[in-house]
């Protein structure tokens, strides 16, 4: 291409003696330049309109015009566009991360490995003539979870991040939510995005840029393969508490300190906004900001919105240019009504929002409603836990009411079994009758908040906790006693919604996943589903029938919304 210079496949020297392949575009002048990086496991030699070909449509029909002035001959799934950033001065850098795509080593994804080895390709890279010395991050997905990772470990030339839709702690935003086992999504997307481009896979795509295989040269055999990589179902199978392999997974929030911006999906429940939320209330850095878009998983990213607020962030801090960024509120929010797709900026100053006025809904499980009021009486409700669930309704809404921060739930129930699993979620209908649900990450009809709790891991950690934002140790298993009342708190992840009068809140609860019936001849696949996605909750290892397939008996109860009084 004429206005950059392209190097491919160049090979990089770890510290302990592997080499991870990378490819580099540069500004054709040679002059110094910021650069931008991505590391991860979905091979750089995968162009996206191949490996992610029904993604790829999609967002071509759907935005035709995004990324004006490029190509987008040189695209790869979750990263930066070349053709676009390239002319706007920085150097792009694709890693295949160890044991994916050219670079070989053992296949171990997140791991305390491939963090340091971001670390030195961050520092490489800050090293060579045709860098500044600085050095940011910009991905999606796996290329914003490693970035927290990586930041973790404080690169020195590491200047600034994008962790675009990222989680962060890999128990409760990946793997286990409230301690239940997320496991349809790694089990769909494990062998679909990673192991397909696994380093050695004989069966890898051409990369059509180098002329040889996405995967390298080397054929491995099936058991030569498996023998170079874990099996992370397995691995979360065999470990139902926080422990050390979660922890090394994880960002540690003190010792993130780098200059980031947090983009998260108002619709991305069960991976990864609730790290972005994290990050901008937990991590230690003084100079960072959260914005919450709607929309598809890899939309807003390319659309000039996200584009705009990438480039002045890594503009200001990559190079130095006083464009106003470090004069811009922490906090950018794009507004949610029902059945709109416009969505208002408003700039804020604090998350939670300063004027959250916190407000009980009380549960009614005599008339199957919610009030604003504690029902006069007690009233118990039964459900089979792992095919019923109950739904309990608002009354209508009398004015507009804002929704917008974090949710819990405080929820009084027993079990005939020695646990349950609680899964909740929060929805909403027009008078008319129709639900409120939105385009999700993945799900096109995602409701408005989700959250999970396992019963036997209900011990709160006091320390970290909040009314609105329970923080469970899981550190131990504490048996049910069939019959006997517990007091559950269960998380649920932050939401956004502007409700007019006359709407009503609905919340189910329930001992499975959320998921709607799909009209006839609806194709249900991992990535289309009917409300929660991918990321179900039933491997029956984690769920035996003889422990979660009991009775649950709910009693006054509340749901703390985040009201927004203005």
């Amino acid at each position: 291409m004429a206005t950059m210079i392209i190097d491919r496949d160049v090979t990089i020297p770890m510290d302990d003696g592997i080499a991870l392949r990378a490819d580099i575009f540069r500004p054709k002048d040679g002059k110094p330049a910021p650069v931008i990086m991505t590391l991860g496991p979905y091979g750089k030699g995968v162009p996206y309109s191949v490996g992610y070909k029904a993604q790829w449509q999609w967002m071509m029909t759907t935005h035709p015009d995004i990324l004006p002035g490029s190509k987008k001959e040189f695209m790869t799934w979750e990263t930066v566009d070349p053709e676009t950033w390239v002319p706007y001065g920085y150097v792009c850098i694709r890693f295949d991360g160890r044991g994916s795509g050219r670079s070989p080593g053992k296949l171990d994804i997140f791991s305390q490995r491939e963090a340091w080895d971001y670390y030195h390709a961050i520092e490489w890279a800050a090293a060579q003539p045709w860098s500044t010395g600085k050095v940011g991050l910009n991905g999606i997905s796996y290329y914003a979870i490693n970035q927290w990772n990586v930041a973790s470990l404080q690169p020195p030339h590491l200047a600034a991040i994008i962790p675009w839709e990222g989680a962060a702690d890999a128990y409760r935003d990946i793997f286990r939510h409230g301690g239940i086992e997320s496991n349809a999504f790694i089990q769909a997307w494990y062998p679909r995005q990673v192991l397909a481009v696994q380093h050695g896979n004989p069966k890898g795509v051409m990369d059509p840029w180098l002329g040889e295989r996405a995967t390298g040269p080397e054929k491995l055999t099936e058991d030569e393969l498996r023998t170079n990589r874990t099996d992370p179902v397995q691995d979360v199978l065999k470990r139902p508490l926080d422990d050390e392999w979660y922890r090394s997974r994880s960002a540690d929030w003190s010792k993130v300190t780098v200059p980031f911006l947090s983009p998260a999906n108002w619709a991305g429940f069960g991976l990864h906004p609730r790290g972005n939320f994290q990050a901008f209330t937990q991590a230690a850095s003084t100079q960072k900001w959260l914005e919450c878009h709607p929309g598809r998983h890899e939309e807003w990213f390319y659309l000039k919105c996200g584009m705009d607020f990438e480039k002045r962030f890594l503009d200001h801090f990559l190079k130095g240019e006083d464009n106003g960024w470090d004069k811009e509120p922490p906090v950018q929010l794009h507004l949610r009504r029902p059945f709109s797709d416009k969505f208002e900026l408003r700039k804020e100053q604090s998350w939670p929002l300063h004027d959250t006025k916190w407000t009980r809904l009380y549960f009614s499980a005599e008339d199957s409603s919610l009030s604003w009021d504690r029902p006069a009486k007690q009233s118990s409700a039964t459900f089979k836990a792992l095919t019923e669930s109950l739904t309990l309704l608002s009354p209508p809404l009398e004015k507009e009411t804002e929704l917008t921060g974090p949710l819990s739930a405080t929820i009084f129930a027993s079990s005939t079994t020695t646990d349950m699993d609680l899964f909740l979620t929060l929805q909403a209908f027009a008078p008319d009758g129709r639900e409120v649900d939105f385009q999700g990450t993945v799900d096109p009809h995602t409701p408005l908040a989700q959250g999970w709790l396992r019963a036997s891991q209900r011990k709160l950690d006091t320390a970290k906790s909040l009314p609105y934002l329970p923080y469970h140790t899981h550190d131990e298993i504490q048996p049910l006693t069939p019959g006997e009342v517990y007091e559950l708190n269960v998380e649920i992840w932050p939401t956004h919604i502007i409700l007019p009068a006359g709407f009503r809140l609905g919340l189910q609860v329930g001992g499975k996943d959320f998921e709607r019936p799909l009209p006839p001849d609806t194709p249900n696949e991992a990535w289309v589903a009917r409300g929660s996605g991918p990321w179900l909750h039933n491997l029956e290892e984690d769920r035996p029938g003889e422990v979660f397939g009991g009775q649950t008996t709910g009693r006054e109860s509340f749901l703390l919304l985040p009201v927004i009084d203005r």
